[in-house]
């Protein structure tokens, strides 16, 4: 998941193979959630009809759902991260460069995720564990899950007003992004 979300952070082509309509759509729109509050501006289908699998070769980033009946059409893109979710796989193709989150936040992220998928890791290694640990409700552990990428956004972007360039050049105010800082 945290592999996708980077793919999908940086801008590259992302496509989901499932036999199931409802397991692509749910895996498209959660990958999305995880970006809140960002907005993902590229194109993003679902589900994909057959007659439009030509649409996988365009050169914009996307995430799109395909049927897995269509796999052996997507075995020739070159530069398309493909999650298979029958499978449980995720293929990066060689000529596919993914940045991951920076160190700290990246092993952070993965042990809060852990933790809230499965809390019985916490208490695994004690001498003593107690006798019943309680999983959280789908709704909890989603808003878990939720709450743990909205942690590593307000990690990644804190201090981003240190960033900003004022230009009182103009009539009105004008505020750039200044990168090198």
């Amino acid at each position: 998941v945290l592999f996708l979300f980077c793919a999908a952070l940086t801008e590259h082509k992302i496509l989901f193979l499932s036999s199931s309509y409802q397991r692509l759509t749910d895996a498209c729109r959660a990958l999305l959630a995880l970006m809140f509050p960002l907005k993902y501006s590229f194109t993003y289908v679902p589900i994909l009809p057959a007659q439009l699998l030509e649409v996988l070769s365009t050169p914009t980033p996307f995430i799109i759902g395909v049927h897995s009946i269509f796999q052996s059409e997507t075995q020739e893109l070159l530069d398309v991260v493909i999650a298979d979710l029958d499978g449980g796989t995720v293929t990066v193709p060689e000529c596919v460069h993914i940045s991951l989150l920076p160190e700290p936040l990246l092993q952070q992220t993965r042990e809060a995720l852990s933790m809230v998928l499965d809390p019985e890791l916490e208490v695994a290694d004690l001498a003593f564990p107690p006798s019943t640990i309680a999983a959280s409700s789908l709704k909890m552990q989603d808003k878990e899950i939720r709450a743990v990428f909205l942690r590593l956004f307000a990690q990644l972007l804190q201090g981003y007003r240190w960033c900003l360039h004022i230009i009182r050049i103009h009539p009105e105010p004008v505020i750039r992004f200044h990168k090198v800082r």
